[in-house]
């Protein structure tokens, strides 16, 4: 099966002979992250039975996602259903036990709540991570409430339980689930974990089985809000290319998982297939899944974990390459898992921060809504030696819609760049005031605003007007993670 052609395969030569070379970074990027929940190995590490376990798990996750933040991460998948049990008070299935330590049982907050509004603070999209066909082990809490009450739709493969792809009622089951937080929560995308077969099953496996499930969740999502995202995370291999085999392991024949038919139906937004390979297991399948995106957005999911001695124990210049190559190609990248990445395995938080110095935007929906917002309007700037402080007047073409956010840029010369990632200060920002405080031996700087809209269209900026000032000089600002100045 030729995929790759030409023009792309005489990329690959040059472009890992180039890895070495940090890539000019670009203001649109999906930088992401997988936060495990299932038996607390990302977060949390700790049971909450009562307000001192709440006030801890809180305060871990909130850690974290400060970390993150200064990470460059702007994406958060956050495994909201697990095994058929989930992070948040659910009408369909049980609590899970990583949060209260007992399955079933609350751990006393909405942890999938908390998350959203933790990350919209910091400019950072929620995506829920709704792992779908496994259901855990047979006698698993989880496991044992679904099939009680579907035993049809579920099956046993071994030790594990799963949901049965081929009955109708799957489908329906996990739109219900995907409903029930779209429906509810204000997230920005719906992730879809294993939504394809097992790789265990027996018998002949029909495609159409697993497309029918993504388009009755699409279908659903897009009823409910048009601009939350639908993605999914396949295997890193599409299929065999001309030239380089999947060796045996790939989305297409061996699992059912159409995933490049999707975002050529329209089914999905972004795709983030788990590349957990090296080499040439890799880079021409990173070329494929991008060459055939149909103007959808890939974010490479890079398997740091590898990185451990306990794993595969490979060199942090591995990633390294990777991550240039991908960006070399217009391509995202998405950590697996948050934990090796905030544990700074073989010192990869270090160069990811190197890496992703500035703040990225993620890309716009254009193919959902292209009419960008109208800017923000009546910016005005108060220089003191405290600080500066910004307000401005939102746009109101969008008040019968999704409500407007905005991205802050700041530079000693004006008017500002904001073509500039470097001048990115805030992204994604909720509110229309802002604090900047100034730092020692600094230079003045001049400020624009942006609006954008949850589809990512940002919209052109308002500008300082530039005036006479005896303030002292000040040298730019690191990105704000936060908002300093609230009602």
């Amino acid at each position: 099966m030729c995929k790759i052609t030409t023009k792309y395969f005489k990329l690959l030569i040059p472009l890992l002979l180039l890895a070495t070379v940090v890539c000019a970074q670009p203001k649109y990027e999906v930088r992401a992250v997988w936060l495990t929940t299932i038996g607390g190995i990302d977060w949390p590490t700790s049971y909450a039975h009562d307000g001192m376990g709440i006030a801890a798990q809180k305060r871990q996750l909130t850690n974290m996602l400060d970390r993150l933040k200064q990470a460059g991460v702007n994406t958060v998948m956050l495994q909201t259903r697990v095994r058929a049990t989930t992070i948040y008070p659910s009408q369909l299935e049980p609590w899970d036990g990583c949060l209260s330590g007992k399955p079933g049982t609350s751990p006393g907050y909405d942890a999938l709540q908390y998350a959203i509004d933790e990350c919209h603070r910091r400019g950072m999209e929620l995506h829920a991570w709704v792992v779908t066909i496994p259901i855990g082990k047979w006698n698993s809490y989880g496991c044992q409430q679904l099939r009680k009450r579907y035993p049809s739709m579920v099956i046993k493969i071994g030790e594990e339980g799963y949901m049965n792809p081929e009955r109708l009622g799957t489908a329906d089951y996990l739109t219900n689930m995907c409903e029930e937080i779209v429906s509810r929560y204000d997230i920005d995308g719906i992730h879809l974990d294993y939504i394809r077969y097992p790789e265990t099953w027996r018998g002949a496996k029909s495609a159409s089985n697993i497309t029918n499930i993504v388009r009755s969740i699409s279908r659903k999502v897009k009823m409910y809000k048009p601009w939350v995202k639908l993605s999914c995370s396949p295997i890193g291999k599409y299929d065999d290319l001309a030239r380089y085999s999947s060796k045996g392991w790939n989305a297409r024949r061996q699992v059912a998982q159409d995933a490049q038919g999707w975002l050529r139906e329209g089914l999905m937004d972004q795709l983030y297939p788990m590349m957990y390979f090296q080499g040439n297991n890799f880079y021409p399948f990173a070329i494929d899944w991008q060459e055939y995106s149909y103007g959808r957005t890939i974010v490479s999911g890079l398997g740091i974990y590898m990185l451990h001695p306990r794993e595969r124990n490979w060199p942090l210049s591995e990633v390294e390459r990777q991550m240039n190559v991908t960006r070399s190609l217009g391509i995202g990248h998405c950590y697996f898992r948050a934990k090796f990445l905030l544990d700074n395995v073989k010192g990869v938080y270090d160069f990811v921060k190197r890496f992703d110095r500035y703040p990225s935007l993620i890309p716009p929906m254009t193919w959902a809504q292209s009419i960008v917002p109208t800017a923000p309007t009546t910016l005005t700037v108060a220089h003191s030696t405290q600080g500066d402080r910004l307000e401005w007047h939102g746009a109101t073409d969008r008040s019968d819609g999704p409500y407007l956010l905005y991205n802050v840029y700041a530079s000693p010369e004006t008017p500002v760049d904001t073509e500039d990632p470097g001048n990115l200060i805030a992204t994604r920002y909720l509110w229309q005031r802002l604090t900047v405080p100034h730092s020692q031996h600094a230079r003045r700087l001049y400020y624009a605003v942006t609006a954008v809209d949850r589809y990512g269209n940002e919209s052109s900026a308002i500008q300082e007007r530039p005036q006479a000032s005896n303030m002292p000089l000040r040298q730019p600002l690191t990105p704000i993670t936060q908002n300093p100045w609230r009602n």
